[in-house]
C-alpha cells in the first residue's frame, strides 16, 4: 500500500510521516526529487528554489514526473509513504500502482502560523499576513506544470485534520488507514469511545431519581477523577427522598436552584481538589453536555477540552460561554 501525504505548510504532514514510518512504511518524498536536481546543480535549497525547479521539472517532463520517478523506485511487496505531493497529475501517477491513497493533512491557519514562528526558519514569514498572502499564492495556478495545492486536496481519499495534539493525530491516522485497508482495522476502540463508555458505566453509580449523568476527567490518556450526580456527602440519598426538587418531578430546567443534587462534572472538579489533584490542561468526558454552572467550573478549573455524549436540554449559553473562553467542545456519541 502507499499512502501519499499533501497539505499546507505546517499542517503536520512530516509528523505523519514518521509515524507511518514506526509502522514500517518506506518513505520517499517527491521534494527529494527537486532537492538531488538543485544538489546537482549546485543551488541552495531554499523553499523558493524547490518550488522554481519542481515547476521547472514538470513543465519539462510533464506535471506528473515526480510522481512518476519516484513509483519507479517502489517495490510491491512493501507499504510507502510519500510526502510533498503537490500537483493533481503527480496523484495520477502514483495511483497508476493500484493500491494508493492520499492523506490530506490540514490544520487551521492561525495554529500553522504559531507552529512557523516556533521552528525559527529566517526565509519564513513573519507576520501573520504575509503568511496568509504567500500561502494564497501557493495555492492554485491555472499552469499544469506548476504546483496546484487546490486541486491535489480535492483529490485526497481521506482528510486527517491535525488541531490538538499528537494522539488524537495519531488516532486520526490509525483511523484513516483502517478506511483504506483491511490490514489496518481497529480493533480497539479509539480513546474518545473507550473514556465516554467508561463515564457511562460511572453514571449507572448516580443516586438521581431523574437523570443519570456522570463525568471522568482524564489527563495525558489517565482517569485522575471521576464524578456522578447525587445529593452531597454524608445526606440521604435523592433515591431516598434526599432531593425535594427531583422527588417532586419538576419539569426539566426548572427549579434548579432547589435542586440539593450536584451534578457530575461538578462532583468529579470537586473530587480532584478533595483528594489534592492537578486537572489543569485536562479533558472533561460528560455522558450530557455541562449546565452552566458546571460551565462556568469546568473554565476556571483550567480544563482545555468538554467531549460530550447527548444535549443537556439548556445547552447553548453553556457551549457559548465555552467556546468563549477558549474550551474546545466536541460532540462525540454513543449507545
Amino acid at each position: 500500500m502507499i499512502i501519499g501525504l499533501t497539505g499546507e505548510n505546517c499542517a503536520g504532514k512530516s509528523t505523519v510521516a514518521e509515524y507511518l514510518m514506526k509502522k514500517s512504511f518506506y518513505y520517499y518524498s517527491l521534494s527529494d526529487v527537486i532537492r538531488e536536481e538543485l544538489k546537482a546543480g549546485g543551488k541552495p535549497i531554499t523553499r523558493e528554489n524547490l518550488i522554481e525547479k519542481g515547476n521547472a521539472l514538470r513543465e519539462r517532463h510533464g506535471p506528473g514526473v515526480l510522481g512518476r520517478k519516484v513509483s519507479e523506485k517502489m517495490h510491491e511487496d512493501k507499504n510507502y509513504v510519500v510526502d510533498s505531493i503537490r500537483n493533481p497529475a503527480e496523484v495520477e501517477e502514483l495511483r497508476k500502482s493500484g493500491r494508493f491513497f492520499l492523506f490530506y493533512v490540514t490544520a487551521p491557519p492561525d495554529i500553522r502560523f504559531e507552529r512557523i514562528k516556533k521552528r525559527h526558519r529566517e526565509e519564513d514569514p513573519q507576520t501573520y499576513e504575509a503568511f496568509l498572502e504567500i500561502e494564497k499564492l501557493e495555492m492554485e495556478n491555472q499552469d499544469r506544470t506548476k504546483q496546484n495545492l487546490s486541486e491535489t486536496f480535492k483529490a485526497a481519499d481521506k482528510k486527517v485534520t491535525n488541531d490538538s495534539g499528537f494522539r488524537e493525530l495519531y488516532d486520526r491516522v490509525n483511523a484513516a488507514l483502517a478506511e483504506v485497508s483491511d490490514e489496518f482495522k481497529l480493533e480497539r476502540p479509539s480513546w474518545d469511545e473507550y473514556f465516554m463508555r467508561i463515564a457511562k458505566v460511572v453514571a449507572s453509580r448516580s443516586n438521581c431519581i431523574k437523570r443519570k449523568v456522570a463525568a471522568i476527567i482524564v489527563r495525558d490518556k489517565r482517569i485522575v477523577s471521576t464524578g456522578y450526580n447525587g445529593t452531597p456527602r454524608g445526606t440521604r440519598n435523592c433515591n431516598e427522598g434526599g432531593c425535594p426538587r427531583c422527588n417532586n418531578f419538576s419539569d426539566s430546567g426548572q427549579g434548579l436552584e432547589d435542586c440539593f443534587c450536584s451534578h457530575g462534572e461538578e462532583n468529579a472538579i470537586v473530587q480532584a481538589a478533595y483528594h489534592g489533584i492537578s486537572i489543569k490542561g485536562g479533558t472533561v468526558y460528560t455522558t450530557f453536555s455541562p449546565c452552566l454552572i458546571c460551565t462556568k467550573m469546568i473554565i476556571n478549573a483550567g480544563i482545555r477540552e468538554v467531549v460530550y455524549n447527548v444535549d443537556y436540554p439548556i445547552k447553548d449559553a453553556p457551549l457559548k460561554l465555552l467556546k468563549e473562553a477558549g474550551v474546545k467542545v466536541r460532540q462525540h456519541k454513543v449507545e
